[in-house]
């Protein structure tokens, strides 16, 4: 097994210590901020890390394989996803933003799917995705250090250290949604011939 495939099931490995460590919930704060959620901020830092990192050495090491091709988007699915349901445990994460994400998900994916089956097709991702892909890990690297729930900054006035990362991490959110609803609506447009065809 080569290099890139060990960093993805690395990726899929994280998501277990990310339950885990939330589990524990380990007691204790730094700068007002719980240890257990600076922990899982780190955990999936590493996996955001090792995307990027296990994608560029495929490509340049020649090493693109059949079970890396499958398992590396399921991969980043699985850590997201789980990550936004340990936010919406802890209470900084309202449910429909993980719920336009994850239907955004299945659409795509099925529609890769047709393409690949349809006309051998492999669908590059669309800038949209590009900056869903950003700001969605942006946002959850802040969410997991924001001490208050999505959105509180409209609602509350919060000291300044909070306000500025409560806001950061709304913004992001909100940005990731918008990527997330356009990304989707542009493989949809673009595939509706080939959803058309017999």
């Amino acid at each position: 097994m080569n290099t890139p495939n060990k960093l993805t099931i690395i990726r899929i490995l994280l998501v277990p210590a990310m339950l885990i460590v939330y589990l524990i919930n380990i007691p204790g704060t730094i700068f007002n901020i719980p240890v257990y959620s600076i922990i899982l901020d780190l955990i999936f830092i590493v996996g955001a890390i090792t995307d990027k990192v296990d994608g560029y050495l495929a490509r340049k090491n020649n090493q693109i394989t059949n079970f890396g091709k499958f398992l590396d988007p399921i991969a980043d699915k699985i850590l997201v996803i789980s990550a936004m349901l340990i936010l919406i445990q802890m209470g900084n994460l309202p449910a429909w933003i993980p719920i336009i994400i994850i239907t955004r998900e299945f659409v795509v994916s099925g529609y890769r799917l047709i393409a690949v089956q349809e006309k051998g097709n492999v669908i590059a991702a669309s800038k949209w995705g590009k900056i869903k892909t950003v700001t969605q890990m942006i946002a959850i690297i802040l969410a997991f250090l924001d001490t208050n729930s999505f959105g509180t900054i409209f609602v509350q006035t919060l000291p300044v250290w909070q306000f500025l990362i409560n806001f950061l991490t709304t913004v992001f959110m909100i940005a990731c949604v918008i990527a997330t609803i356009f990304s989707g609506y542009d493989y949809l447009k673009d595939g509706k011939d080939l959803l058309k065809s017999k």
